[in-house]
């Protein structure tokens, strides 16, 4: 192994199947579903579910969670999903170091409600995590649901995420699902890679890797490994991995057609199954009075499939080094990860510059937010770290060209434990009306998955 890496000039491998956080790929709208799914454990009410084909990401997007969860977030991590529901809870006891000594499921119950209230009387919040979730069984998913009645007079006492492949989504639209169907209030979905996608994911792990030279993986390699991987991430690192050693054993540098070929015959992948249609409005208009968390807008709206954001000349962030991407024409674009340029850490809250735009809109909504009613509606746009500050203009000078500009309005929150920016739009009387204007929505922003938010979870 020490040859394959020396012969290309790498410090470790690039394409290992198994997950490491200094590998994670912030493109493909998989850091800003990042970033969504911290605040809507660290906001939300509700469960969040998170859906992918088996190796499209979904392990690599928890352990990202858990190290990026604020300090005051405990995580509880079911990896087995075949658990009874007594063991479920049984699990969790052990978790938060509460004895079970045979005690009935009532009393264990009870038990875990103490120990969480405590936790909750100490300012801290706890989340369960639970991995494979389609393969559980009824009764433990009816567990599940009842877990997340567990409740403090003002809060929810336990926040429930759910990682799963999609046939999640199929028992969930059963009749006897619905009552767990309807405690869902997010929902995220990894779709596969396209190919401007799996040529920057390609590019970035052999960076992040240590490597300096020019892309070894010509652009058909990378095409037939788009097509043979189906987008699948670990796909992608198969065909990679086993590319990159025929190489070698060649004696070149350059990874060709002829490489991928026979990495394709040597991984044997079975083609995915398609999967019967299904209709998510059931899920999507059963998140009532949930906390949107869109933050993919801002990458969904007059981007590219690969991860970009306008270049801020006043932002005090600097780029982490990256893949180098195909701007869009007439743009100056940069890639969105990001890092401060005091030694990686977020930019302060005092030293961030707001664009004129920002500003703009931070006075409309206090000029808003005064007088609107607590039980009105809006449609949440978009919410992300206020570091980002070229991102949320470039985001507000998209959005004026395709809605009303009086009718959009940005915020500034810290509730979750970390400096945010929301941008939201609208003022409706009722959730049915936010919903119906959702769906008036141009084309381009309802591909985010708008969400529709009551006043009163600003306040």
């Amino acid at each position: 192994m020490s040859l394959y890496l020396d012969h290309f000039g790498l410090r470790e491998p690039p394409f290992r199947i198994t997950p490491h956080t200094d590998f994670f790929f912030t493109g493909a709208n998989r850091g800003p579903t990042l970033d969504a799914l911290i605040y809507a454990i660290t906001q939300d009410e509700g469960i969040v579910k998170v859906t992918g084909e088996v190796g499209s990401g979904k392990t690599m997007l928890c352990r990202m969670l858990l190290e990026r969860l604020p300090e005051n977030v405990e995580t509880l991590y079911l990896a087995n999903p075949s658990l009874s529901r007594q063991e479920i809870l049984g699990a969790i006891a052990d978790e938060l170091g509460i004895p079970t000594d045979g005690k009935a499921t009532h009393s264990l119950i009870r038990a875990l409600q103490d120990a969480l209230i405590a936790r909750y009387a100490e300012g801290k919040r706890v989340v369960l995590l639970i991995d494979e979730a389609h393969a559980m069984p009824a009764e433990s998913l009816e567990e599940i649901r009842l877990l997340s009645n567990l409740e403090s007079k003002a809060a929810k006492l336990l926040q429930i995420a759910l990682f799963a492949q999609p046939e999640l989504d199929e028992r969930l639209a059963a009749t006897d699902m619905r009552q767990l169907r309807e405690r869902i209030t997010q929902h995220f979905n990894l779709a596969p890679l396209k190919q401007d996608d799996v040529a920057a994911y390609i590019e970035f792990r052999l960076r992040a890797a240590g490597y300096h030279g020019p892309n070894p993986f010509t652009a058909e390699a990378v095409t037939m490994i788009a097509k043979a991987s189906e987008g699948l991430s670990r796909r992608i690192n198969i065909l990679a991995d086993k590319a990159l050693l025929a190489a070698y054993s060649r004696g070149t540098h350059q990874v060709s057609g002829n490489e991928i070929k026979l990495a394709a015959q040597d991984a044997r992948f079975s083609p995915l199954k398609p999967k019967a249609s299904f209709n998510p409005k059931p899920l999507l208009w059963g998140a009532a009075g949930a906390s949107a968390v869109v933050l993919l807008a801002a990458l969904l709206i007059g981007t590219s499939p690969s991860v970009f954001r306008e270049a801020d000349p006043n932002s005090t962030l600097a780029l982490t080094p990256q893949a180098n991407q195909t701007a869009q024409p007439g743009k100056r674009l940069q890639p969105v990860t990001l890092r401060s340029e005091t030694q990686g850490q977020p930019a302060s809250p005092d030293k961030i510059r707001f664009a004129p735009l920002t500003r703009q809109h931070f006075g409309q909504y206090d000029q808003w937010i005064e007088d609107a009613p607590n039980n009105h509606y809006f449609i949440q746009l978009l919410a992300t770290d206020a570091s980002q500050t070229g991102q949320i203009e470039g985001f507000l000078a998209r959005a004026n060209t395709v809605l009303d500009p009086s009718q959009i309005r940005a915020y500034r929150s810290s509730l979750s434990g970390r400096d945010r920016v929301g941008v939201i739009f609208g003022d409706y009387a009722s959730r049915e009306e936010a919903v119906e204007a959702m769906q008036s929505l141009p084309e381009s922003i309802k591909a985010a998955q708008p969400f529709p938010r009551q006043v009163s979870k600003l306040r």
